[in-house]
């Protein structure tokens, strides 16, 4: 029953409900993984075994007794640890936050709960989410399962580990300028960053308000859009939900002809700049098969490519207001790299960040005029596959890992990741997908024919 810990969310849902095998085994099944192959990959910093396996016992009771939850009932989940959860800590990887506990759900997890999801555990970050390394110096590098000397991506970089490795059938994360996409890019599986205000952000450490979106992290495209069913929707209790009505995104994404008709921008600036030959030959490729299931793909501009530099002073001014007490009182437990960071954003002026809220809407003006002309923009998730975890030069990777991802945080608009190939030295290969504002189930569809068409999905890392 090991092997069932490797299966999608969906096949292993459909275990559950056809009796094949209970949440207990499958909890059993991934807590034996753990054990087994945590110690070396870093994913979790809090585990709750014991109580997943007492939560897999009611819904396994449940579901005898004709109480089904849905196609979440009794599948084990971890959360990236900015989520907060009643009685078990939430740190943020941070050691301010170390022995902090909520007495709450974040509005994710209530869901999850209600949904019938089994949690494991809380899952290891970028201190404050603000970095793409997981090399945390609190709680211990998270590594990158397909070679363990180089960074799974953050900063949901333990999800990304969890879900590749069979420790989880999917996970919550966030993405303020690529958290969800990148470790998805470096790690081999798939990520959904949805519309700014489609999933609820209260109870979540925020890095930057305007900027930060929830999404899940999981083995396929069709897995993703179980995990999006289950936590999209308006709450009127987060001041950036937005009240947009919800779909059935699992739905209509196996036809097969999902990408056909699709019209899609192959960009000629910004995303293809400095890009690996790897990386940019098997996107190319992918731009093909997507061809070759009827989609359109043209080769154009992207327009203002100029304005993209306001993500940064937005992300880094918003994290600065939020830590301003941390940076005042405890600064000697902030790690050295999201230290500089913070400083870095109390350095811009209220007339940068002015500038850079109207650069913001400038450029979403234009992109938006852009997807109305055409359904979806096409590019590297990240420009180069996972960098070696050695300080300095994961450090100096940063930029050019969020460098294809942080538009869509800046503009607001659902991007995906999915897998596209390997290189050479057997290291995944991330294709982004973006789409206009509210189109998350059409981008799944898109991203599910490609995925069809497509091996790359299925390939493990070697335990």
């Amino acid at each position: 029953m090991s092997d069932a810990a490797l299966l999608p969310l969906q096949a292993a849902s459909a275990l559950i409900h056809s009796r094949r095998a209970s949440s207990v085994d499958l909890v059993r099944a991934c807590l034996d993984r753990i054990s087994r192959l945590d110690r070396e990959l870093g994913a979790f910093i809090t585990l709750t075994g014991e109580s997943a396996l007492a939560d897999a016992k009611r819904a396994d009771t449940d579901l005898a007794n004709g109480v089904d939850r849905g196609p979440l009932h009794g599948i084990p989940i971890a959360l990236k640890d900015l989520y907060d959860t009643a009685g078990v800590r939430t740190t943020g990887g941070s050691r301010i936050f170390a022995d902090r506990v909520p007495d709450r759900d974040s509005a994710v997890v209530e869901k999850l709960r209600a949904a019938g999801a089994v949690l494991l555990g809380k899952l290891n970050l970028h201190e404050w989410a603000l970095g793409v390394t997981n090399q945390n110096p609190h709680f211990g590098p998270a590594c990158n399962p397909w070679d363990t000397t180089r960074i799974p991506g953050g900063s949901s970089g333990g999800s990304a580990v969890a879900v590749v490795s069979g420790f989880c059938f999917f996970s919550p994360g966030s993405d303020t300028g690529g958290s969800i996409r990148i470790p998805a890019s470096l790690c081999g599986v798939a990520g959904l960053k949805p519309t700014y205000g489609r999933v609820s952000l209260r109870g979540v450490i925020p890095l930057a308000w305007t900027l930060d979106h929830s999404g899940p992290l999981a083995r396929t495209v069709g897995d993703l859009a179980l995990a999006l069913n289950a936590i999209a929707g308006h709450d009127p209790l987060d001041p950036a939900s937005v009240d947009v009505p919800t779909e059935d995104y699992a739905a209509g994404i196996e036809v097969e002809d999902g990408a056909k008709g699709a019209r899609v921008v192959l960009p000629t600036n910004v995303f293809f700049d400095e890009v690996d030959p790897e990386v940019d030959a098997a996107v190319r490729e992918a731009a093909r098969v997507l061809t070759s299931l009827g989609a359109t793909v043209t080769e154009m501009p992207v327009p203002r490519p100029d304005l993209l530099a306001a993500q940064r002073v937005i992300l880094l001014t918003d994290a600065a207001a939020y830590h301003r007490d941390h940076l005042r009182e405890r600064a000697a437990d902030i790690g050295a790299d999201v230290l500089t960071r913070l400083r870095t954003g109390q350095t811009f002026t209220g007339v940068d960040y002015a500038q850079a809220r109207r650069d913001r809407d400038e450029l979403r003006r234009e992109w938006l005029a852009l997807l109305r002309e055409h359904d979806v923009i096409l590019s590297p998730t990240t420009v180069i596959a996972a960098p070696a975890r050695d300080g300095q030069d994961a450090v100096a990777a940063a930029q050019r890992l969020t460098a294809n991802t942080a538009p869509f945080n800046l503009t607001g608009l659902p991007a995906i990741s999915i897998p596209c190939g390997f290189t050479q030295a057997g290291l995944p290969i991330g294709l982004q997908l973006a789409a206009g504002p509210w189109r998350e189930r059409f981008l799944l569809r898109v991203a599910r024919a490609y995925e069809r068409a497509t091996p790359w999905h299925e390939r493990l890392p070697q335990s």
